[in-house]
């Protein structure tokens, strides 16, 4: 049975849908991972994969593949492979497809093969693997979006639709991405409408605020609003700590004053966490405080774009600070609470067994 759609759409600039299975053996094994796949693009940057990931028993990292140092760029039909391994502290194995930015993409004619124990490798049943059952108001029948189990992640910016393209049947599968302006990889400034220096620090924020997304987009309610201890912070209240600290220093720099009480009504129990930070932020799924971190954010580069460099050098009398050493504060704040956030990440225990997306087990 297909999975109910549990949160709602979010942006992003890639996409990907998957099954998963359990695991249980006690020897060393090799699987693959086999899909046709097409894209129809004019932009560099877009691209699309078969992929496959193994989770242990430990949470530590397992295999993982998601072509991308091959990505699939072809019009034309092809067979892809993602080759692993599973042993026996591995737990699950998800597969599925993934593409990135703008395009049409096309996938077809899914096979999971195990070896067994002759060295032979055998195959797995594939729920709708050529995807001949259609899809039906955005949903994939048999499939789940996103990467993890449980967690169903639709983004705003990719229709899924079924196509008469396909290698197997007489459908295939199409996830087309529109109105993405892939972000910049690797580059620091540069930045269109800014000063040099004021163009680095918005390319290095911007990194940085786009690694803290990556990390807890995924996230359900019960992960973003579970508390490690009782001095601890959750997540979703640590992305809206970024926000309001992001929030101070607009005023402190480009008004040169602290909060005003309307102000501190909105952010101070953000800005300070705390006892008030546990009782206040939660409740909301990872979107509503990404949306607010982003809305904070936009103002943000706005207001850089009118400064320049000579701007950058002034300094703030209160603590006798340049602007430019305020807003490094800012950026290495985002770092320092991204490294939390990934501690307490790891440290969530499940809420549940969740659905069966595809139950089997594989056995010596």
């Amino acid at each position: 049975m297909t999975q109910a759609q549990t949160q709602k759409a979010i942006s992003g600039d890639w996409t990907s849908f998957n099954q998963m299975i359990d695991i249980q053996t006690s020897v060393k094994k090799k699987f693959k991972v086999i899909a046709s796949v097409r894209v129809e693009t004019t932009e560099p940057k877009s691209w699309a994969g078969v992929w496959a990931r193994v989770d242990t028993k430990n949470d530590e990292d397992g295999f993982f593949d998601n072509m991308s140092d091959r990505p699939v760029k072809s019009k034309e039909w092809q067979s892809y492979k993602v080759e692993g391994t599973i042993d026996e502290n591995s737990k699950s194995l998800s597969f599925g497809g993934l593409c990135l930015n703008n395009g049409k993409f096309y996938f077809d004619k899914f096979e999971l093969l195990i070896e067994n124990a002759k060295g032979v490798f055998e195959p797995l049943v594939v729920l709708n693997s050529s995807f001949e059952m259609p899809v039906k108001n955005g949903d994939i029948p048999k499939w789940s979006f996103g990467i993890s189990k449980g967690k169903i992640v639709k983004i705003k910016e990719y229709k899924i639709s079924s196509d008469k393209s396909s290698v197997d049947g007489k459908a295939s599968l199409l996830l087309e991405g529109s109105g993405i302006k892939p972000r910049q990889e690797a580059r620091i400034g540069d930045i269109e409408g800014a000063s040099p220096k004021i163009g680095d620090m918005i390319s290095m924020l911007e990194d940085l605020k786009g690694r803290v997304e990556r990390t807890v987009k995924e996230m359900s309610q019960y992960e973003i609003d579970y508390l490690h201890d009782e001095q601890a912070n959750r997540i979703g209240a640590l992305v809206m700590h970024l926000a309001a600290a992001e929030k101070y220093y607009q005023v402190f720099t480009f008004e040169n004053r602290g909060f005003n009480e309307e102000e501190k009504k909105i952010w101070q129990k953000a800005l300070d966490l705390e006892q008030g930070g546990r009782d206040e932020f939660k409740g909301h799924d990872i979107q509503y405080y990404l949306d607010i971190y982003n809305e904070v954010r936009a103002k943000t580069i706005s207001e850089l774009k009118k400064r320049d460099d000579a701007w950058f050098a002034e300094i703030q009398q209160r603590y006798d600070w340049t602007n430019q050493y305020c807003w490094f504060h800012v950026m290495e704040h985002q770092s320092s609470h991204l490294g939390q956030i990934l501690f307490l990440k790891k440290r969530i225990p499940p809420q549940q067994q969740p659905p069966k997306i595809l139950e089997q087990e594989i056995k010596k």
